[in-house]
């Protein structure tokens, strides 16, 4: 039987959670709901959660999508922006919808894809979470064992990244996909001098400190 659990809400997301939800039903309502729709899922072994964003959870989002632009830009590195995509495994009994995911190592491998079946293909080489907190379902385990490589979880005004390190997830100071730049201390700063000078000004800024620590690394 299915079991409705409260409501949580905050400023950032809405989320209800399900329980009882057979694998079944769970792809049924993928199906049903569609491309569309603005809800996230997340399906852990029974357990499904339907969240659905709001503004502030948006705008921060869009906003590392932008850096993530502007990372692989500079750094002349290939991507495939997969968004929300849904990344489930039956035999898991496990899936999981980011608030974005980019494929950057696996790119080539990718590329031309229209579809996803992690039984064959790999997972998002990092994955992005936006107000980590707001969620009743803890996702990294999921991620870890999807096999996802690098995770990013931004909680205002803190930032961690994951990287996937013999079958556990060791956090970082850096992004391992970026030259391990100290992203996680510097992402933050940016976000928040948005909201003081604007969206283009702080990604100018922030691609004028990246040619910076670039150029260090040379």
């Amino acid at each position: 039987m299915v079991t409705l659990a409260p409501t949580h809400s905050d400023t950032h997301t809405n989320s209800i959670i399900l329980n009882n939800i057979s694998w079944n039903t769970f792809e049924r309502i993928l199906l049903e709901t569609g491309d569309t729709r603005n809800n996230r899922f997340t399906y852990n072994q029974g357990i499904l959660e339907i969240m659905t964003p709001l503004m502030p959870h948006e705008h921060n989002k869009r906003l590392l999508e932008k850096i993530i632009d502007t990372l692989v830009e500079e750094l002349n590195l290939n991507v495939k922006s997969t968004g929300s995509l849904t990344c489930k495994r039956e035999d898991l009994a496990r899936g999981v919808e980011p608030d974005s995911s980019f494929y950057i190592q696996n790119e080539p491998i990718m590329r031309n894809k229209k579809t996803l079946d992690l039984t064959q293909d790999p997972p998002p080489d990092l994955v992005i979470e936006v107000d980590y907190a707001s969620s009743s379902i803890d996702k990294l385990p999921i991620y870890l064992a999807l096999g996802v490589p690098e995770v990013w979880r931004y909680d205002e005004p803190v930032m961690q990244i994951y990287s996937l390190s013999d079958g556990k997830y060791i956090p970082c100071n850096g992004s391992p996909t970026f030259a391990n730049l100290p992203l996680n201390t510097e992402i933050p700063k940016f976000l928040a001098a948005s909201l003081e000078v604007g969206e283009v000004a702080m990604i100018r800024n922030f691609r004028s400190w990246l040619k910076t620590q670039i150029e260090n690394i040379k």
